[in-house]
């Protein structure tokens, strides 16, 4: 039996009941008595916490491991201002690269673009013949060059496939920009998985350093695999809960996965399903055109095969979670789930970004009990795109507290590396609803913004009861001891100085009782 007791004169437990202990007395794993009782009930060894306040172990629901994995060999465009500065940074790193390599990475973000946007023949120029396909920071859009192109056999005569586009420039060319199910057209590199199993470890040393003790990873089969050998030699020290991608769904079911199957350290999730694109590539669904603009987006996965996707994985005994960011995507999802919430009264549905809805539609989410998988950094990252292409509508965007006064499960997640995987910049974003820097003043539509308190509710009990999983994300008798350890006291910031949350220090990470992470 491994018994311990937890010393910290500031253990906030997540309970309403008792908010605040000084003792936890973990038992093989969990904590077994909080409080007083702890401390009387002997233990084989004492543990006197750092820093100025114990929470429970943050889990990201929504993020890319995969994809974040990759970013290690690939190169980064996210800070580029413009298509020559682009350019120079790929030209720099295929000079580098094997011979017949292919150019990865990507991350370029056109809105902060000034000048010419990416096309096939610039991304020539600079590429040497080899196949280059460079995703934009929200993976709604990828940039091509010609080699790419021609691998895929895509030319002027390659018709759009259903829920996706390939822009053409004036000639009829294609310019070498394709948006959503499109990308599919184009070839994918070769995964070692090896390299990827490496990189993987890397970011789960990092996630646990920035206090993260779960995530439900959205990534691909590869991703899976990787976790189990990880978790089958005992070096997956994270949990995860592992979706399954909407291509791999027959393949899931034939293999008998069930919601929530898996142990204590790796759990099926749900379905990841796509009702549209992204708003920053202009293919998020709206009822209304963007401005200037005679689109409304797109609805990547047609209304009537949506609803029978799900309607199979909901027969099979898996949870689904359907991406939705405008208001038509998210009006879509929920007729969805409302045609079907009375034949699967037990299912977690959940829709994943929730970022603009119908005001009407968020008493729906509440009836419904459809869990609102949100990730508060986009909103302080987008709301300049936001008013730039939607502008003043009646809608509700990033509706944290409307949600929760509606009664509407939130959980929070990053969305990673869409955003930075850093739980305490989206505590910082749903507080204030502001940037690092401070803007706008007063936060962005502040009437939405929500209490710390109910954020990490978000970030760690709605995460885990969105997976169905109820006995982790408090610090009480039966649940898993995970816990981090501030170099700050939240509760002292957020009224004080609450731009200082984004930037608090996690001391130490335990997951169930073992010392995972500690500041160097």
């Amino acid at each position: 039996m491994n018994r311990a007791l937890f010393r910290h004169k500031r253990i906030w437990t997540g309970s309403p009941e008792q908010p605040w202990v000084e003792a936890l007395l973990v038992e093989d794993g969990r904590v077994v008595e909080v409080g007083a009782g702890a401390l009387t009930a002997g233990a084989a060894r004492v543990v006197d916490l750092p820093g100025a306040v114990v929470v429970p172990g943050l889990h990201d629901a929504h993020l890319h491991t995969g994809w974040l994995a990759e970013e290690s060999v690939a190169v980064d465009l996210r800070e580029t201002r413009s298509l020559a500065e682009a350019l120079t940074l790929i030209e720099g790193y295929a000079a580098h690269l094997a011979p017949g390599a292919d150019v990865r990475g990507g991350r370029w973000n056109r809105n902060r673009w000034a000048g010419p946007g990416p096309d096939r023949r610039s991304l020539d120029s600079v590429t040497g013949g080899r196949v280059a396909v460079l995703p934009s920071v929200d993976g709604h859009s990828v940039w091509a060059n010609s080699a790419a192109l021609a691998a895929a056999g895509v030319t002027r005569d390659t018709p759009d496939p259903v829920g996706g586009e390939i822009e053409r420039g004036a000639d009829g060319e294609p310019s070498g920009l394709l948006f959503d199910d499109a990308i599919d057209l184009l070839p994918k590199p070769e995964v070692d998985a090896a390299a990827l199993r490496r990189a993987l470890e890397t970011v789960q040393r990092d996630l646990l350093a920035v206090g993260l003790t779960a995530i439900t990873d959205i990534d691909g089969e590869d991703v899976l695999a990787a976790y189990i050998a990880m978790h089958q030699s005992g070096a997956l020290r994270l949990r995860v809960a592992k979706c399954i991608r909407d291509g791999d769904l027959e393949a899931a079911v034939g293999e008998g996965r069930r919601a929530g199957a898996g142990d204590d350290r790796l759990r099926v999730g749900p379905v990841k399903f796509f009702a549209d694109g992204a708003l920053g590539s202009r293919t998020a669904h709206l009822t209304q055109p963007y401005l200037g603009q005679d689109s409304c987006g797109l609805a990547v996965t047609p209304y009537p095969l949506l609803l029978q996707r799900i309607r199979m994985a909901l027969e099979a005994g898996l949870d689904v979670c359907t991406h939705a960011i405008g208001d038509a995507a998210n009006r879509a999802v929920l007729d969805a789930y409302a045609q079907l919430r009375p034949v699967f009264p037990d299912a977690i549905l959940r829709v994943e970004h929730a970022q603009h809805v119908l005001p009407d539609e968020v008493a729906r989410f509440a009836r419904l009990r459809v869990v609102a998988s949100m990730q508060p950094t986009h909103c302080t990252t987008d709301h300049d795109v936001v008013d730039s292409v939607i502008g003043p509508r009646p809608l509700k965007s990033y509706a944290w507290r409307s949600m929760l006064d509606a009664g509407v499960d939130l959980a929070f997640g990053s969305d990673a590396p869409v955003e930075e995987p850093n739980p305490f910049h989206a505590l910082h974003a749903a507080v204030t609803r502001q940037r690092a820097d401070s803007s706008p003043l007063g936060g962005w539509q502040p009437a939405e913004r929500i209490r710390l308190a109910e954020a990490l509710h978000a970030h760690t009990v709605g995460s885990w009861q969105a997976v169905r999983r109820r006995d982790v994300g408090r610090l009480v008798p039966g649940q898993l001891a995970d816990l981090v350890c501030l170099d700050r006291d939240l509760w002292q910031l957020e009224h004080a100085d609450p731009a200082a949350i984004r930037d608090t220090v996690v001391e130490q990470t335990w997951v169930g009782g073992k010392l995972e992470h500690e500041r160097d």
